[in-house]
């Protein structure tokens, strides 16, 4: 076992991160982090491994925890950026982020009217110890995956 070991944060390269910040402030009340990050320099290119590297961004306090701790969600955009695969919900790697909310109707409405699109219909699923979780997949308007769910 690490020692000392704490979740700090995820981190989202965006095209955009202005407007993604947003999204994430305006919809699920992320709050920012002071200050704005902007690095570039040989010691980003050595820690990176991209050439001519800069980066800017913001980190938002994720909702649900008190105060100035709790992890945050990094928000980057690149120079130079690079293409990838769209993400999906069953690609290896990280696949997406949650947020539980009061109704789940209601979350996905207010994320298709922000931008995002929906990936499947919304469920709910019945677990092994008889709770149930009402759910679905939308994506940022960088397509990003977030689930929404409701537990009851």
């Amino acid at each position: 076992m690490i020692q000392g070991a704490r979740y700090v944060h995820t981190n989202l390269i965006a095209r955009d991160w202005r407007r993604l910040a947003e999204f994430y402030q305006s919809l699920f009340a992320c709050v920012p982090v002071p200050p704005e990050r902007n690095y570039s320099g040989v010691t980003l290119e050595a820690g990176t491994g991209v050439p001519r590297a800069t980066l800017r961004g913001v980190h938002l306090r994720l909702p649900g925890y008190d105060g100035s701790s709790g992890p945050t969600l990094e928000i980057y955009s690149y120079t130079p950026d690079e293409d990838g695969p769209a993400p999906k919900v069953n690609r290896p790697g990280f696949g997406h982020i949650a947020f539980e909310v009061d109704s789940v109707t209601n979350a996905q409405r207010d994320v298709l009217t922000a931008g995002g699109s929906a990936v499947g219909e919304i469920v709910t699923l019945t677990t092994a110890t008889g709770a149930r979780v009402t759910w679905c997949y939308v994506t940022d308007p960088e397509g990003n995956i977030i689930e929404l769910q409701s537990w009851g």
